[in-house]
Formats: structure tokens, sequence, C-alpha cells
């Protein structure tokens, strides 16, 4: 789903992307020009088709969008699974996601930089450890 969005503060755009981020699989602003080179946002929201309608009310209510533009996608989804680390009484996840039989550590964002707060180090480091931690417990299991 999308909508064009052009006279709505960043406040209540922040808000609504809060909201819809709640049910959605994915909410993302981009940044346009619509007629008479107004500057807008089109607000773009990939969900699950029970959620369209929740969706387009969180939407009309909230911004002074008069329409929303919908389409079906396809989407290919590697396989994945949520790991938990520990470090210094800090439980830390992230995500190991596998491609072609390789596999890609995904630290999460909340926990990098928890991390990165407690050690007084650069979120960068933070994800950086936090992958640096997952794979040597998994070379102390095998």
């Amino acid at each position: 789903m999308e909508t064009n969005v052009d006279d709505t503060s960043a406040e209540v755009l922040g808000y609504v992307m809060e909201q819809l981020n709640d049910i959605a699989l994915d909410t993302f602003f981009t940044p346009i020009f619509m007629k008479k080179n107004r500057p807008a946002y089109k607000l773009s929201v990939i969900c699950d088709k029970e959620y369209e309608k929740e969706i387009e009310k969180i939407i009309f209510r909230n911004t002074t969008t008069i329409g929303v533009r919908k389409y079906e996608v396809q989407r290919d989804i590697l396989s994945r699974r949520a790991e938990k680390v520990y470090y210094e009484d800090m439980e830390l996840y992230l995500k190991i996601v596998n491609f072609e039989d390789e596999e890609y550590i995904y630290p999460e964002y909340e926990s990098a930089k928890k991390l990165a707060k407690n050690k007084n180090i650069p979120i960068k480091a933070a994800f950086e450890m936090i992958k640096d931690i997952y794979r040597n417990i998994d070379l102390l299991s095998k």
C-alpha cells in the first residue's frame, strides 16, 4: 500500500510509522515532489492482506491523505532463526540468516545500542562484538 502525504508534520509522520510498525511487515517514507513542486513523502507499507483495513484506518485517521494505492507484491524471504547470547549479564539478540549454504549474523539494533552504551564503545563496534560473541559460543559448542 502507498500514499503521498504533503502537509503532515514530521512528528505526526513519526507517530504514524510507530503505529503502522506494530502490524505491518515494513513501513518507510520516500521524499518526493508533487504537483507544483510541493515537497512531500510517499508512505509505503508492506503488510499481510488481513491487516489492510486496520492500516488504512491508521493512515486516514492520522494524516491528510485522501486515498491509498494498493497492489500485491511477491517476496522472497531467506530462512532465519532468532538467537540470544549472554555477555556480562546482558541478553543480546541476533538473527542468523542462511543463503546458499552461507550463514550471516545480524545483531539486533537494540542489543547493539545497549552494549554500546554499557561499554561506552561506538555502535559499529558493538555490532561486531555481538557477532564475535556468537561465533565464539558457536565454536565452543562444536
